[in-house]
């Protein structure tokens, strides 16, 4: 008999969620298009489960050009009107839009000087909290949303940000029994 593996209650038994618990949540993320995927993928969540959004990751990967953020960044309103036809994704014009926004905030902070990793690990907090208590949204959180809102990126509420803080390894919130704690 296998030897029962400890994972945070949230992922269930579904394979896509343990997949995705035991190789991509909560591990370091530092690749400029990794993180700008996660970003906008967290924001399509918004009012969504997390399953849907993972469910619908593949095709996104595809119509986004696999969220290289100079090829996002040139899509126009053709392409728009095109993927609010695309049942493999979530058909909503602001979510749509605001991946393509999002992709050109991130080419304007580099054009500042500075790149986007360094940019969002900047609100890393010091500390992860217990994996006991999850907060929805922190005070970092809060301040990286600010920040994001203010370079012009979009469905980056401090509840998203937070979850994109939890998905990228800026914060450790596995439950204390769990395998990757």
């Amino acid at each position: 008999m296998g030897k029962t593996v400890n994972r945070c209650k949230w992922c269930g038994d579904s394979p896509l969620y343990v997949d995705y618990h035991d190789q991509e949540w909560g591990v370091p993320l530092h690749d400029r298009d990794a993180l700008f995927e996660s970003l906008c993928l967290e924001g399509q969540q918004a009012g969504l489960s997390w399953i849907t959004v993972l469910r619908k990751r593949e095709h996104y990967r595809k119509v986004f050009h696999k969220f290289k953020v100079g090829k996002v960044a040139k899509m126009g309103e053709a392409e728009v009107e095109k993927l609010l036809q695309d049942a493999g994704i979530i058909r909503h014009r602001g979510k749509i839009e605001a991946i393509i926004d999002n992709a050109k905030a991130v080419l304007a902070i580099e054009k500042e000087g500075q790149s986007f990793d360094a940019f969002v690990w900047s609100f890393a907090p010091e500390k992860s909290g217990d994996g006991i208590t999850l907060p929805s949204q922190t005070a970092e959180s809060t301040a990286m949303s600010r920040a994001l809102k203010k370079k012009g990126f979009r469905f980056v509420g401090p509840t998203t940000v937070y979850a994109f803080m939890q998905a990228v390894g800026m914060v450790n919130d596995h439950s204390p029994e769990c395998f990757k704690r």
